[in-house]
């Protein structure tokens, strides 16, 4: 009985011993929840294109997604260009304030995190590139619309030695200075190289990245960033967590139609587009009533060009500059004025088009590769086609007893004060202030009934 029960209490102690992890073999995350029966999942989305408030809306909802699914991390995929400061803002506001681990990976290989990009990754909790990547140039276009899209600032516009330049700008640089330094001494970054980024458009590939503390690894591929930051302990808002993110499953959180749809037409030379479609549409629409399909196709373009505007940096001056243009064009069908109006419809068509987005970029601009066709385009087409509108409204009816007007006759009987003429080939009851004998031509001046008051021709 005795032995029994030893050997009971040895096969007890050799199954715990199997179960422990082998000498110099770590217990890992996935080996904790597949005990536990936990599955883990990350949360993946692709932001790319310009920073809009289309990419601001889908990145709050994705931290949301992230919460609500416990998530153990939300991955994004960045490559952009750069994009609005507002829209910027809005995300980093929603990055610091997230309860959810955030990754910024910028990839694929040849993706850049060019200025908006550049706040986005300091901003995560783990900033990681792909090779042959490239994050910087994060200085603010200046209002006057100098330098390229992350570009150096123009030399008229930077703070020189002196703390001379243009006040606006140097508010402007100064307040995105202290916005970027925040968020790199947050996160415990290189702050220095994040200033420098800001005010002398410094550049740099992922391996110099690394080097100098902007990002926190370098990973090939997202599968190798979840295996190598697994275990790493970050600190959100509320708490200290650590990721628990090797063997997790990665779930892609694809833009919904909106999205899709915001995301394209929120592009300002759509929107413009769309804008243009719409009022032509509508003009046709009123010019030939029972159309339909102008008014169909102009009125779905104007609602969304409207939900396009939404979601721009919209300078309504330049709406009113727009209107003002084709009131001109309008005005030079009805006015004699040799061209004076169409010029100055141009002139304030143009204008208005440059100044439709209130944006000191030209990632949120009307490109002019779109401002000077649709200008000569809506210039000839008032010029052309509302020219014949208008003369053919003005041309002398050829049906009907209007037309009968101006239009010569021969007198068949004799008219005292009335007779017979023949106009047309047709025999008409005629009166007139003189007498006619027949034979002789006359010329209608005005239809009575069926009476033709005539004069001599």
């Amino acid at each position: 009985m005795r032995s029994g029960w030893t050997f009971g209490f040895v096969l007890a102690g050799a199954g715990l011993l199997a179960a422990l992890p082998a000498p110099g073999q770590p217990d890992t995350s996935a080996q904790r929840d597949a005990a536990d029966g936990v599955e883990r999942h990350v949360v993946r989305i692709v932001v790319d294109g310009a920073i809009s408030p289309a990419s601001a809306e889908f990145i709050q909802k994705a931290i949301d997604e992230a919460g609500e699914t416990g998530a153990e991390a939300l991955v994004i995929l960045l490559d952009t260009p750069g994009g609005l400061v507002e829209s910027t803002r809005v995300i980093v506001q929603s990055m610091m304030a997230s309860r959810v681990p955030i990754v910024v990976y910028v990839a694929p290989s040849g993706a850049r995190a060019g200025s908006a990009g550049v706040f986005l990754t300091l901003a995560a909790h783990v900033a990681a590139m792909a090779p042959g990547t490239n994050i910087g140039a994060a200085t603010p276009i200046s209002m006057g619309g100098g330098g390229l899209p992350g570009g150096p600032a123009p030399a008229d516009s930077a703070i020189d030695e002196t703390g001379g330049g243009d006040p606006l700008e140097r508010k402007i640089l100064n307040d995105t200075v202290a916005f970027i330094r925040t968020i790199a001494e947050r996160r415990g970054r290189n702050a220095d190289w994040a200033e420098k980024a800001v005010t002398e458009a410094v550049s740099v590939t992922e391996t110099a990245a690394l080097e100098q503390n902007v990002v926190d690894l370098v990973a090939p591929t997202l599968p190798a960033l979840l295996e190598e930051i697994d275990g790493r302990e970050v600190e959100l808002v509320d708490r200290r967590a650590v990721l628990r993110t090797a063997g997790a499953e990665v779930r892609t959180l694809e833009k919904g139609l909106r999205f899709k749809i915001l995301d394209t037409i929120a592009n300002p030379n759509i929107a413009f587009i769309l804008m243009m479609i719409g009022i032509y549409g509508i003009f046709f629409e009123l010019m030939n009533p029972g159309a339909i399909l102008p008014g169909v196709v102009g009125g779905i373009s104007l609602l969304l060009a409207f939900f396009a505007l939404q979601a721009l940096p919209v300078n309504y001056a330049g709406v009113l500059l727009i209107l003002f243009s084709l009131i001109l064009f309008i005005a030079e069908v009805k006015v004699v004025s040799h061209g004076l109006l169409t010029v100055g419809g141009v002139v304030a068509f143009v204008l208005g088009a440059t100044m439709l987005f209130d944006s000191p970029g030209s990632l949120m601009r009307v490109s002019w590769s779109v401002i000077i066709p649709a200008a000569l385009l809506t210039a000839g087409f008032f010029a052309i086609v509302m020219g014949l509108a208008w003369r053919a409204w003005k041309a002398k009816p050829t049906t009907g007893r209007e037309a009968l007007v101006g239009e010569r006759g021969v007198v068949r009987r004799r008219i005292d004060p009335e007779g017979q003429v023949m106009v047309h080939g047709e025999l008409w009851r005629a009166r007139a202030e003189e007498v006619f004998d027949p034979g002789e031509s006359v010329e209608v001046v005005g239809v009575e009934g069926l009476t033709l008051e005539v004069r001599r021709f």
